[in-house]
């Protein structure tokens, strides 16, 4: 009978273990999901990175509390055991979140090269007019002494 109370004993910790585990996956979850919302509304983090992580917390409590998901993910995935199919999902999502920040830094990239670009006209713009400003005044100079030629000669 001992043999079967420490069976006993054994599955119960382990169950609160598991129990213990998934409401602190679910804390944990929650309070990325909060402090995300919280640096959206303050304007420290943009919407579109921000769904990134909001999916991801979601992710997270739909593992925690569907008991037997990752299970049958894993299972259908054909992945051994449930924690490799764990660590493959946060691979796969980092691996997401790097073409996301790639293809951002690519676009951020093209913008201020653009922009370097149209600085440069705008100054170049901004020279000419000095430039041409000093021109008038020498074709006046030039008409003025070609009138003053022209009525010398008559």
């Amino acid at each position: 009978m001992s043999s079967v109370g420490a069976i006993l004993l054994v599955v119960r910790a382990s169950s609160t273990t598991t129990t213990l585990q998934r409401v602190a996956v679910i804390a944990i979850a929650v309070l990325v999901f909060a402090l995300v919302f919280e640096l959206v509304r303050r304007r420290a983090l943009l919407e579109r990175y921000a769904l990134l992580w909001l999916l991801a917390s979601l992710a997270l409590v739909l593992l925690a509390v569907w008991k037997g998901l990752l299970t049958h993910l894993a299972r259908d995935l054909d992945i051994y055991t449930p924690v490799n199919a764990l660590f493959a999902a946060g691979f796969v999502f980092v691996v997401v979140l790097l073409l996301h920040f790639s293809l951002v830094i690519s676009r951020l990239s093209e913008q201020s090269k653009t922009l370097a670009q149209r600085l440069a006209l705008l100054d170049d713009r901004i020279e000419q007019p000095s430039e041409l400003a000093a021109e008038p005044d020498a074709r006046r100079s030039s008409a003025a002494q070609q009138r003053t030629r022209a009525a010398g000669e008559r």
